[in-house]
């Protein structure tokens, strides 16, 4: 059972209202963690290519006991990676 509420988006989607943030998780306890806060209700994820641990929190995401449609993960690109063509080569 999700924890929270999900806020409508402009484009027809939604965001879970509250989301369990993976800041200073170290990359061997990520996975466990995220699937912990999956399994605890949230179905919003947090990390950023600065935590290091962005790989990890995508097996949680491929190992969830939840449908893959029913999670929202949020990540940020380093400021050296803002732009739009500098964007798209973090993500890769």
């Amino acid at each position: 059972m999700p924890l929270a509420p999900r806020l409508p988006l402009s484009d027809g989607n939604s965001i879970p209202q509250l989301g369990y943030g993976l800041y200073k998780v170290p990359r061997a306890d990520a996975a466990g963690l995220a699937l912990a806060a999956i399994d605890a209700g949230y179905r919003h994820l947090d990390t950023a290519a600065l935590y290091g641990n962005e790989a990890e929190v995508g097996e949680a995401v491929r190992r969830a006991p939840v449908p893959r449609e029913e999670l929202f993960v949020t990540s940020k690109v380093w400021n050296d990676d803002h732009g739009y063509d500098e964007t798209l080569r973090a993500f890769d």
